[in-house]
Formats: C-alpha cells, structure tokens, sequence
C-alpha cells in the first residue's frame, strides 16, 4: 500500500476514530461520511476507540464497509486480505462492551511519524484509574507497557533516520512500568526510561504527552532542567475545585496541583505547563464553578483545552445527580474559554525578547513568502521569515514579537 493525502483518491480509507465526547462521535461519523464522498470506490474503515465502544452504531452507517477495534487495528493490512471478497464484512471489536486484552504488547511496537522532524513513540497503552466521566478504560484496556529495550531501540532507530524530536505518547504515561513492581531505584519507572533514553541515544530532543500532578518527580524537573528533554508539561487539571475533583475520582487535589506548579516553574521559569479543564461536570455548583475559574487563572497556563461535560455510556458520571443543563454548561465554557485565552496571549507575550531554540518543521501553508514554522523546546509556535531552507534544522532563535499567527524570530547561527 502507498499512503496518500486524505483528499487523494484512495482505494482504502482509514479513520482512527474518538469517543471521549459527543462531539468526537459525531465529528468521527462526518469524517467518515466525507471519506466516502471524495472516495466513492474506496473501502472506509473506522478504527480506533469509536469503534471499539460502539462498533454497532458504525456498522449501521451505509459508508463503512469495516469497523476494526483497538486490539486488531494494527492488522489491518491482515484483516484486508482476508476479507477481500466481501468487503462488507465486519471484524467486530473483541467484546462489545470494549473489552481489551491485557496481554496485547504490541499495541505502541510501529511509531507515528510527524514528517521528517518528529517521531511518536507509545510506551505504554490503557488506564487502570476509573475517572467518573472517562470512557478510555473501557476502549483501550488495562495498563501495559512497551519492554525498556524496544523503546530505546526505537528511538535509537528514529535518530538514524533524521529524526530530530521523539515524544513518548501513551494512555497514561505516569503508569508506565507498573506491572514490573516497585522500581529498585525508588524512582518512578517512566524516569528511568527517560534516563536510559538521554544516556543511550543521540536524540536530540525528547518530550513527554501528558503527566498527571502527583507524578511529577523531582528527577522529572532536574532532566527538564537541563535541556534535552523539553520544558512543557502536559498536566491535565480537569477541574479548580476540589469538591468537584472528589466526585470525579481524580487522584490530586488542588494543592497538590498548585505545588507541582510551583516546583517545575521554580526550576526552569518558562517552562510551559499545558491542560484539559471540563465544565459542567455534574454537581459542579456556581460556585464550584468559580473556584475552578479562579484557580485555572491562578496557574497561567501556556495553552488550555476546555471540554463541556459530555455523559459518556458506561461511565459512572452518567448515572450522577445534579446534571447540568446544556446552556449552563454552554456559558461557562465561553467564560473558561476567556480565561485560556488570557492565558495563553500572557504567556506568549512572556517569550518576546527570550533566546530559543527552534526546530522547524517547514514551511507555513499557504506563504507566498519563504515563511518556516516550527516549535520551540517549550512547544510555543515559532515563525521566521527566511530564504535559506530550514527543514529539520534546530537553530538559535530570539523571540521579536506576538501575533495571532504565532510568535515571531529572528535566527541566530544555523
């Protein structure tokens, strides 16, 4: 198979779908209706977790002619060949209810790549928590992880390919390792593949996807210190009270939060510290409300992502007394969403005049002029007008001005 552009035609479409929301639902089921139109002729597959939480709700759907779930997805290539007399049938998701094997391993073996610039690398795959609202526990399985070894030879692998970033992906990062038991260094488990990973290959930048507060470590912050892995942390809040915090079943509180903060930001002071919030959670008062508002304005964050409550089947939440009303939820969204945006500009307007170093991906779509974009060690997006060719190159950069486009530089050597 040769892959091509998702406007291309295509004998064989491929959608990864999401369930986390309604709204991924439903943008999954518009994706897949618009694969068809562009591509007629082509088989439309929907994979992922959709798929694997309601594989009946895509079967139904005239448009696909196959729906895969997350435990055989990675053979899909496999489940072509053997269904290619009749490609109307359907590999149904092991469990209809989304039950995934703890025993596949293979789930983060073939990394995703980014171009030429940056390469993701899962090493572990599932969640063992049981968050009231969350859905993922159900469509992607127990915690697992990918071995040390085969990490490390992946990313050893990525290097020799031009690759100048990896990311280490995974469900829930902060549990890689779990099934090996306490770390005899006293370490959490994900620190010490990150060592490993510093010391046995020449990437040159590493950065992690998401961590939660309380698995923040102090070896964490000392290797965000000193540079090869990159000073931005993803660290989902969900929630500003902690009132709200309890009846999610989040394992940190507020002060736990706000210390985790203070920590990476008393050790590397421009380190940009990204995050999910959701509004409308049920029970969350006007005044549970505000306190969340309150303490999101408190943290300065450099990005947030902000979610309405959506009631997810199978969760617990579903089932909670004090639903919110969708207009209620609405509002607190739009007022959140100016709370990020303050934010974020902030934090922007914090990097004018600050030294970076830049790793650009190529050049801006749509520039008429030679414009290169890339992102900074601390994940901000960076734009520089230049005739030399820049791609997959990481240069000295200083920060000149703030736009809606994105922070603009002057190169220093390259």
């Amino acid at each position: 198979y040769t892959i091509v552009e998702a406007d291309q035609p295509a004998d064989i479409f491929i959608l990864n779908t999401c369930t986390v929301t309604s709204i991924a639902d439903r943008k999954s089921r518009q994706m897949l209706r618009r694969a068809h139109r562009i591509n007629p002729g082509a088989q439309v597959i929907a994979t992922g977790c959709y798929a694997q939480r309601a594989p009946g709700d895509l079967q139904r759907m005239p448009e696909v002619a196959m729906v895969v779930g997350n435990a055989e997805k990675m053979r899909l290539a496999d489940l072509l060949a053997e269904t290619k007399k009749t490609p109307r049938s359907y590999p149904v998701p092991p469990g209809e209810r989304g039950a995934i094997s703890a025993s596949s391993q293979e789930a983060g073996a073939r990394p995703y790549t980014n171009g030429r610039t940056r390469a993701f690398v899962k090493i572990q795959e599932g969640c063992n928590q049981v968050c009231a609202y969350c859905i993922v526990p159900k469509t992607r399985g127990l915690e697992r992880s990918m071995p040390m070894e085969r990490l490390i030879a992946q990313v050893k692998e990525r290097v020799s390919e031009g690759y100048r970033e990896v990311v280490l992906t995974g469900t829930q990062l902060g549990s890689y390792g779990f099934e090996s038991g306490p770390n005899p260094a006293d370490i959490p488990w994900y620190e010490t593949l990150i060592r490993r990973i510093l010391d046995e290959t020449a990437i040159e930048r590493l950065r992690m996807s998401s961590l939660q507060p309380q698995e923040i470590s102090p070896g964490l912050i000392e290797l965000c210190a000193q540079g090869r892995l990159c000073p931005h942390v993803h660290m989902p809040l969900q929630a500003g009270s902690n009132g709200v915090l309890k009846r999610m079943r989040r394992r940190y509180d507020t002060a736990t939060y706000a210390k985790a903060v203070e920590q990476l930001r008393s050790a590397v002071p421009d380190i940009a510290i990204t995050t999910d919030i959701i509004v409308g959670f049920p029970g969350e008062s006007d005044t549970a409300f505000e306190e969340s508002l309150r303490f999101a304005a408190a943290m300065g964050f450099a990005a947030m992502h902000v979610f309405p409550y959506s009631k997810r089947p199978g969760t617990s939440a579903a089932f909670l007394p004090g639903q919110v009303a969708d207009d209620v939820k609405a509002a607190r969204e739009l007022r959140m969403l100016k709370v990020a945006d303050e934010a974020r500009e902030a934090y922007r307007q914090g990097m004018v005049g600050k030294r970076v170093r830049v790793l650009w991906e190529g050049k801006a779509t749509g520039s008429g002029a030679r414009i290169w974009r890339g992102h900074s060690e601390n994940y901000v997006d960076v734009r520089t007008r230049n005739a030399r060719t820049l791609a997959n190159q990481v240069t000295e950069a200083r920060i000149t001005s703030a736009d809606d486009d994105g922070l603009w530089c002057e190169l220093g050597e390259v």
